[in-house]
């Protein structure tokens, strides 16, 4: 069936311009690093996107080596866009990343303007797109000097590969410089993708000020620290969790004590406590947008409800900040 977009898709979700510049994003964005590649159904990955759009998700993010095997992701994203999307494409904010593991040798990772600019020319293709919205070097790179990583996302933006740059993982000082040296190229930074959630607050020290000053955006990612953040581990570990099938999160990780102690200040909130973590990171206006992932729709939609949820009393944060705060550290 032909797929037709949901008329009062912009009614349901708020919108917030990333720094200063003129581009808004979703308060909630959809990001397909998991459950997007040839190891899941395509079926289920279309239900998703479709129904985060209806419900007003208009930025999808993407890197180069997400999915299962490595440019699944944006293979199955193009198909998925070509047969649904296609209509809509100027209604959406398709980002990509390079930085990480991508191909074998010297030039295959990392933020040489060689690997930057071919693994942009490659994503493209996966896509089966002209440009992405937003390109971003996916973390820095130790060994090559920040000014050739930064011209070659100036030479992203200049050759019309992509509308505007980012970074992501990039400490505060690291921050500062790139945001310099892009400003002084005559192609601002738009944007930061760093981790963020309530018990990962590391955002809060300096990089937040940063940002706020270069006039950049923040967009973070794991706000539900891998699922700790939810109601899934309240009892203990499924069998089918990630916790239990992912080298991204182990069970000595989990802190079910805090998850139920969190779990009781979102149930008087009347959220779910994934809902909860998501609004929590979304309570500062210096946060554009949270990167949520989906295995179903159902979950997308329990998440996406962040945005309904009422403001946090200031007697809610301390409660909050007596779990997860610097204070709390030693529980």
């Amino acid at each position: 069936m032909t797929y037709q977009a949901d008329e009062r898709r912009y009614e349901r979700q708020p919108y917030n311009r990333s720094g200063r510049s003129g581009l808004k994003l979703p308060a909630v964005s959809l990001g397909l690093w998991h459950n997007f590649g040839d190891n899941r159904p395509i079926d289920n990955s279309r239900a998703i996107l479709r129904r985060a759009f209806d419900l007003g998700v208009t930025h999808f993010d993407l890197a180069n080596n997400y999915g299962v095997p490595y440019g699944s992701a944006e293979r199955n994203f193009g198909t998925i866009l070509r047969e649904d999307f296609a209509a809509y494409r100027d209604e959406l904010v398709i980002s990509t990343k390079a930085g990480y593991d991508m191909w074998p040798g010297p030039y295959g990772e990392w933020g040489s303007r060689k690997y930057v600019l071919a693994s942009l020319d490659q994503s493209l293709q996966r896509m089966g797109l002209d440009y992405v919205d937003i390109f971003y070097s996916h973390r820095p790179d130790p060994e090559t000097p920040l000014e050739e990583t930064m011209g070659a996302l100036d030479r992203a933006v200049r050759s019309g590969k992509a509308l505007y740059a980012g970074i992501s993982n990039y400490s505060a000082e690291q921050t500062a410089q790139a945001a310099r040296i892009m400003s002084e190229l005559g192609t601002p930074l738009l944007i930061h993708q760093p981790s963020y959630s309530m018990i990962n607050r590391w955002i809060e020290d300096g990089l937040l000020d940063t940002l706020e000053e270069a006039g950049m955006g923040c967009i973070v990612f794991s706000p539900l620290a891998q699922g700790l953040l939810t109601d899934r581990y309240l009892d203990g570990v499924p069998s089918d969790s990630r916790a239990a099938t992912s080298r991204f999160l182990t069970a000595d990780r989990i802190d079910r004590d805090l998850a139920r102690d969190l779990n009781e200040i979102a149930r008087t909130r009347g959220q779910t406590l994934a809902q909860m973590a998501l609004s929590w990171t979304l309570r500062d206006p210096r946060v554009t947008s949270v990167l949520i992932g989906a295995s179903s729709v159902r979950q997308l939609e329990d998440n996406v409800g962040c945005v309904n949820g009422p403001a946090f009393t200031e007697d809610e944060l301390e409660a909050i900040d007596k779990i997860t705060g610097p204070a709390a550290s030693g529980r």
